[in-house]
């Protein structure tokens, strides 16, 4: 019988695929008989991480991934041949391929098979040319078992936290950040390697409401009744007519609705009957932006605000059959001048083919995945980083809390606002200098506004001198007039679409200017020369990558937006749309690292994709909303962000985008009441995510400017920034497991519960660590909610020290001033001691609080605080272990040093039990004290 597969050489190996490795073994090639697809190659990059390539002719794309890691050594598995199958058996899976038909399988080593490629079909290579470049638009569907969940897939808004069975489109735009990688609650994970607009679950893409049989609201077939009322205090009508879609969604399609109509005032209603010709779930996405409600048979759907030049998107589902009308009402109001509205469908599919997990993508040269197992999410998560990059321990300071606003408009005020929060004692580590501090005119200068900020270097130097950092916001933009936009161009290396269509954006009166293009290496390392020489030299310590996505031109289609980003370096935009930010932040990660200076890299960008941990970099949730429904729709974001592998996530406390009625709320209204409670419990919320900001557009989020000192939302938003410092050992030891263990500091609770199938679809809980559930308040007078306690040996409310058993729902109390969190039987929690910044003093003496019910273990973490050194191994680890059956908590013997390490110190040890409560910040309380040199202590409890 002749072989159908063959091992790579070296030589082809290292053409295709970029390894540096001289261990080339672990790769071959299966040319299945059916020629559906021309060739499949397995690469075994360790025992359970697998890449898988397909490829519609017999040749492999060779360029090399974006996402991968370059110096993978990749393992020799063991590889037999049957009848029917090439079957390739590593330490820890069995990979086993179809020789007929080239399908893929994985299964574990007894056998058991964890997912499977669907059967091959010709829609998954369908040819595309797109200037004159030649490719496919390809899809991958795989099995999945009824009783999984899956998560990641990267930040988005409709509050969606189980992606089992669900659909989301993966692209990028403020508000929205799109990372290929799901994980299963099965302790696998599949991450997709292409960089084009992708969809997630269902190929197809949402169509218009013309798909439907339309009636009026009267039940005449044509279409909905649409009614344009231009004065709400009249109610006078505009206009009424039948209307068979509703898309309004960007700059081109807005041009449809009717000439005349005044949007300052108005409300549009489409109202009438949808029919369907198919019977089943019909999934709907409403785009929106305004005050929008959606009824289904007069049942509300949503009710959601968003501000008119930033959209957003909420999902439905309805349950149609044949012949039978549903009633549909959209109510829209568009807050103030034009704004976009726009109402799609997806008709039914079967449920067995909605449940696989699919992946399609407008365009690449091959298929190309990697499968991940592990015996946790976590180590499935871990493999995701062996693939992509490990992310660095991010500097000391900018776990503190972080204060910004839209902008500060002079040197002096950013400086007064350090200033009064020193003066009034309010913990601080980070400002931020927003954009527009150069002169109106020159986006992209890089130099400051003489009159605004005459001395730059003298303002970062009073920020340090005020035990302070300072970020500065650097987008990748330039007005044609500045000289950085003439050396790009001159070069040939701006985007210039945008400048040949005379785009002016929304600075008055307008001006032209356009992005570099991040995919060519040349311009990374110009883009760094140029903000090294505008900002680094004067002592930044930080960089917020702003409109990163990029966002040329807001609320353009995306057909246009490929355009203006097109062509990149690399090859057509339709090919690299979505990984624009990892190739920004690689140049400023590269280029920083590249100096003598050993500071590290910190990034702050809206826009993210596979594989930018590995640069020093956070993604933020862009400017939302303030409203009750962002705080929701931040959890659920920031937890599947986390689960995509990418560690690090913050929002702005607050949103960004305000309702006027807050913007013009008076002292003792109801709309200041609202307001300031939002604030509140949204500060409550962010004092618990890996990076702790509150920023906005006006009213200024300062504490002090938001609410007088002693009110309820001054004292809670000052106990929750001191709470933070307080528990700072605890949460820099998560950043150190970042790097050292590939940890998750913002853990949906899968990741910890994956047994208890209760947790699969909560989204509005989670872990910050592996001690404390976190339970954020996200609806106006709420002062109780209920809280899915996870299977486990019990959970001590953080506040009282009071024991709850877990598996159980409780109805917690939630005064203003306070969230509910609890936390886990068998935790151990180091504390420190009261902070103004970070570096304000050591971390001595440490109240180590160990909740007992389970034998647990917690590794403290520390280093210099803000170089690499801890990459030569200048770091210590103190293990501490509790043991129930001895009780006794060990305090291990140090491992590793590092130059000014607290040699000698004092751990005050509190034991918490169900019979002895106490509250994680209480300073009256009993503890044993323990004098720390180093060696092993061990301490007993009473």
């Amino acid at each position: 019988m002749k072989k159908l597969f063959q091992f790579i050489t070296v030589l082809i190996l290292l053409a295709n695929c970029g390894q540096k490795s001289n261990d080339q073994s672990g790769s071959l090639v299966i040319y299945p008989a059916n020629k559906e697809v021309g060739a499949v190659r397995i690469t075994v990059l360790a025992d359970d991480i697998i890449k898988v390539e397909s490829s519609a002719s017999m040749e492999f794309d060779t360029t090399i991934s974006l996402i991968e890691k370059e110096d993978i050594a990749l393992v020799q598995p063991k590889v037999t041949e049957t009848e029917d199958e090439v079957v390739i058996s590593t330490g820890k899976l069995t990979v086993r391929v179809n020789k007929e038909n080239g399908v893929v399988g994985f299964f574990d080593l007894d056998n058991n098979r964890i997912i499977q490629e669907d059967s091959k079909s010709a829609d998954q290579f369908v040819p595309i040319t797109v200037d004159d470049t030649q490719g496919f638009s390809l899809l991958q569907r795989f099995t999945s078992d009824k009783d999984e969940a899956l998560y990641g897939l990267g930040q988005h808004q409709a509050n969606e936290i189980n992606y089992k069975g669900k659909n989301e489109e993966l692209f990028q735009y403020n508000t929205k950040v799109s990372i290929p990688f799901v994980i299963s609650t099965k302790k696998y994970g599949i991450l997709w390697d292409n960089y084009s607009l992708t969809r997630f679950g269902d190929p197809r893409p949402y169509s218009n409401l013309d798909q439907f049989a339309l009636f009026d609201k009267n039940g005449e077939q044509g279409g909905l009744t649409a009614t344009y009322v231009d004065d709400q205090n009249t109610g006078h009508v505009f206009l009424e007519k039948k209307e068979n879609t509703i898309d309004y969604e960007n700059l081109e399609t807005i041009k449809n609705f009717p000439e005349g109509f005044d949007f300052t005032n108005a409300k549009i209603t489409w109202e009438g009957f949808l029919e369907s010709g198919e019977t089943g779930v019909h999934r709907f996405l409403c785009y929106y932006a305004g005050y929008t409600k959606l009824w289904i048979d007069d049942e509300l759907q949503f009710n959601k605000w968003r501000t008119a030049w930033n959209p957003s998107v909420a999902k439905f589902d309805v349950e149609m059959q044949p012949g039978a009308r549903r009633h549909i009402k959209l109510e829209w109001i568009p807050d103030g001048g034009v704004s976009y509205i726009g109402l799609k469908a997806l008709s039914p599919v079967a449920k067995e083919e909605q449940e696989k997990i699919s992946f399609s993508s407008e365009m690449g040269k091959d298929i190309r995945y990697y499968f991940i197992s592990g015996e946790s999410m976590d180590e499935v998560i871990s493999g995701y980083r062996q693939i992509t990059g490990k992310a660095q321990v991010m500097p000391l300071w900018s776990m503190g809390f972080w204060q910004s606003r839209e902008r500060y408009k002079t040197q002096d005020e950013l400086l007064d606002v350090l200033k009064e929060y020193r003066k009034r004692k309010i913990p601080i580590d980070n400002i931020v200098l927003d954009w527009s501090h150069w002169s109106v005119d020159q986006w992209g200068s890089h130099q400051f506004d003489a009159e605004r900020f005459p001395d730059p270097a003298g303002m970062v130097n009073q920020v340090h001198e005020l035990q302070g950092h300072v970020m500065v916001s650097v987008w990748p933009k330039y007005y044609i007039n500045t000289d950085h936009y003439k050396e790009f161009n001159d070069k040939g290396w701006m985007y210039k679409r945008a400048v040949e269509d005379s785009i002016r954006d929304w600075i008055y009166p307008g001006y032209i200017g356009s992005f570099y293009d991040a995919y060519n290496a040349e311009a990374r390392k110009l883009f760094w020369e140029q903000i090294n020489e505008g900002y680094f030299t004067k002592g930044f310590d930080a960089w917020w990558l702003d409109a990163t996505e990029p966002d040329i031109l807001s609320n353009a289609s995306i057909s246009y937006r490929k355009a203006l980003m097109n062509p990149t370096a690399l090859g057509p935009s339709t090919k690299y749309f979505n990984a624009y930010a990892l190739q920004n932040a690689k140049g400023i990660y590269e280029g920083q690292r590249s100096l003598p200076n050993n500071d590290r890299v910190f990034i702050l960008t809206r826009s993210g994709f596979a594989g930018i941990q590995r640069y020093g970099a956070v993604t933020w949730s862009g400017d939302i909303g303030t409203r009750w429904e962002d705080i929701q729709s931040q959890i659920s974001a920031g937890i599947n962000f986390a689960m995509a592998g990418l560690p690090y996530w913050t929002m702005d406390i607050g949103g960004f985008c305000v309702e006027k009625r807050y913007e013009r709320a008076i002292e003792g209204s109801e709309d200041m009441k609202e307001w300031r409670e939002l604030n509140t419990r949204w500060f409550q919320f962010g004092a618990f995510v890996p990076l702790f900001r509150s920023h906005g557009q006006p009213p200024f989020r300062e504490i002090f400017n938001l609410a007088p000192e002693g009110s309820p939302t001054y004292n809670s938003m000052v106990y929750y920034d001191k709470l933070r410092y307080k528990l700072m050992p605890y949460i820099y030891s998560l950043a150190g497991w970042t790097y050292l263990k590939d940890y998750t500091m913002m853990r949906g609770l899968a990741l910890d519960f994956a047994d208890d199938a209760s947790v699969f679809n909560i989204g509005d809980q989670y872990m910050f660590g592996p001690a404390l559930l976190i339970n954020p308040v996200y609806s106006y007078s709420l002062r109780s909610r209920s809280v899915y306690l996870p299977k486990s040996n019990g959970w001590y409310d953080a506040y009282s020290g009071k024991f709850h058993a877990g598996g159980e729902v409780i109805e917690a109390d939630a005064p203003y001033e306070r969230i509910p969190i609890f936390i886990k039987a068998g935790s151990i929690i180091p504390t420190g001691p009261d902070l103004q910044y970070t570096a304000e003093k050591p971390a001595d003496p440490l109240t180590i609080y160990v909740y007992t019910g389970e034998d647990t273990q917690f590794d403290l973490y520390e280093d210099e605080g803000t170089n690499y050194n801890y990459e030569d191994g200048k770091y210590t680890i103190i293990p501490m272990t509790w043991s129930e059956a001895s009780r006794t908590l060990t305090i291990g013997s140090r491992q590793g040093e590092f130059e000014g390490m607290l040699v000698n110190r004092t751990f005050n040890v509190v034991f918490v039990s169900e019979t002895s409560g106490t509250s994680l910040d209480n300073s009256d309380k009993t503890y044993h004290e323990v004098r720390y040199d180093g060696t092993e202590k061990v301490v007993t409890m009473d």
